[in-house]
């Protein structure tokens, strides 16, 4: 039986974690809030679980809602923290626990009402409801204090075990569920008198859960590196996306963020896409670059031919820049006659290769008086030179900084200068 109750435990993990993670793949297709009502609704059958329903195991006392559904719900969080980002998490978070609250104020309120006692003779378990509420709440501010802590010991992770996604999500989940079983066994010893052995039995088991997640997260981690998989389709059509308006207004939302002048996208949406942009290729090991382009001597074309004019070099800039990139790269206005480059899947060379023939392209794009254009350009990549936005922006522009300092026209990368007039003529 003890046998018997383990293989469920495993199928169980196996089916939770499969359906949720498909869920988060799709989430272009689906939307996320498939995900996070599926997140929500687990919520009270793993509470009531964890009250009511053990099985043993060869470990011990075990509630599948506990160590199967609540371990998966934590590990699914730190897989959403890394698809997305910290301002998407703290959504299912914040709905969690005041949902919570609400269903305990409403149990409160419904003590009050005179109940007629249903065929068959079955009251309504007020009680009950009552502490399942707290216990809700109290599971929910563990969960709080679980997600944030998870993220943070996950990033510390990343200083001692960079570029070992699955070894840091596995040792996050075991150190966190520690602490959660501690926790969460003290209510249920207060409210349901559980047993010290429902503590040793759920610790085990929630260490199994994180074991079984994280097994089944390298494979997903693999799994999405598969180009026809990870290729985004066309979100599920329906009758509400074809015809209503909010689908058409969310669709010009989609045009929103871009500069107005060069068609490039501007500065809010870099501070917007760049960190989920660093994050998705750090955690699958692929080195990110980030360039800084800068014109050279553009206040002189303003002063002599006016703001019009240097208007339209920088549209001929941003314009041979795009043609010179390549179809993953992502061009941003920065300010003024600055532009940053996002170079998915592109290392330190990659980046510096890429920068010389945009310098060199550059050239063609022509001032009023016939003169070509020249730019200089600093290179920074993750996770060597930083694994931010902040980071690497400033390890860039620092680099940017040497190259108008060696006469512009050049391109600086980690190792000094690259490219330019010095160059062509060595």
């Amino acid at each position: 039986m003890q046998v018997f109750n383990l293989v469920l435990f495993v199928i169980e993990a196996v089916i939770y974690f499969a359906i949720m993670a498909g869920f988060l793949h799709f989430r272009r297709q689906l939307g996320l809030g498939v995900f996070l009502a599926a997140l929500g609704v687990m919520h009270f059958m793993e509470t009531y679980l964890a009250a009511v329903f053990y099985v043993e195991l060869p470990f011990g006392l075990v509630s599948p809602g506990s160590s199967v559904f609540f371990t998966g719900k934590l590990m699914m969080i730190l897989l959403l923290y890394l698809k997305e980002d910290a301002a998407t998490v703290r959504q299912p978070i914040y709905g969690l626990f005041l949902g919570n609250l609400l269903t305990v104020v409403i149990a409160q309120i419904l003590q009050a009402h005179p109940v007629v006692t249903l065929p068959g003779g079955r009251p309504a378990d007020m009680g009950f409801l009552n502490e399942m509420g707290w216990l809700m709440v109290w599971g929910t501010a563990i969960l709080y204090v679980d997600a944030i802590a998870i993220i943070l010991l996950y990033e510390r992770l990343g200083r001692i075990l960079r570029g070992h996604v699955v070894w840091r999500f596995c040792l996050s989940g075991l150190i966190m569920m520690t602490f959660d079983q501690a926790a969460f066994f003290s209510v249920l010893h207060i409210l349901f008198n559980a047993p010290l052995a429902v503590f040793f039995g759920g610790w085990y088991a929630k260490l199994l859960a994180v074991l079984l997640y994280s097994a089944l997260f390298g494979i997903y981690m693999k799994i999405e590196q598969i180009p026809r998989l990870s290729r985004s389709r066309r979100e599920i059509s329906d009758i509400f996306h074809d015809l209503t308006f909010r689908e058409r207004y969310h669709a010009l939302l989609a045009t929103s963020g871009v500069d107005g002048l060069t068609g490039a996208f501007d500065r809010n949406r870099l501070e917007a896409d760049a960190p989920g942009l660093l994050r998705n290729s750090l955690s699958v090991r692929d080195a990110v670059s980030l360039i800084i382009i800068d014109a050279d001597h553009f206040k002189q074309v303003n002063d002599l031919f006016g703001h019009l004019k240097g208007d339209d070099v920088l549209r001929g800039l941003a314009a041979n820049l795009k043609v010179s990139a390549r179809p993953g790269d992502r061009l941003f206005r920065f300010g003024g006659e600055e532009f940053v480059m996002i170079l998915p899947v592109t290392d330190h060379d990659g980046a510096l290769a890429l920068s010389e023939r945009l310098r060199l392209a550059s050239h063609g794009v022509l001032r009023p008086d016939g003169e070509g254009m020249t730019v200089s350009i600093g290179v920074a990549t993750a996770p060597d030179d930083g694994t931010s936005l902040e980071t690497l922006l400033s390890a860039a522009d620092t680099r940017l900084y040497q190259a108008k300092k060696d006469g512009r026209d050049n391109v600086h990368g980690r190792h000094g200068r690259l490219g330019g007039a010095a160059v062509a003529a060595s």
